[in-house]
């Protein structure tokens, strides 16, 4: 089963994205390129999710549910 992608990681230039495997920019053990491919927000932005090209259905509210 593939991993889950993340959408909003923390140093996304440190992680090839390139496969599943999500190895060290300077691993690259899958022999995906020369080169790391690129996290989304890194060419996109923060909001690349919610172009709606991604085939993410997030929810559009930050909003916890009430208690009752």
């Amino acid at each position: 089963m593939a991993k889950p992608f993340p959408i909003s990681p923390k140093h996304p230039e440190r992680i090839c994205w390139g496969c599943d495997r999500y190895c060290a920019a300077s691993s690259l053990a899958c022999g995906n390129g020369a080169d790391r491919t690129m996290h989304p927000i890194e060419m996109i932005g923060d909001d690349w999710y919610q172009h709606g090209e991604w085939g993410f259905e997030l929810p559009m509210t930050t909003e916890k549910p009430s208690k009752q």
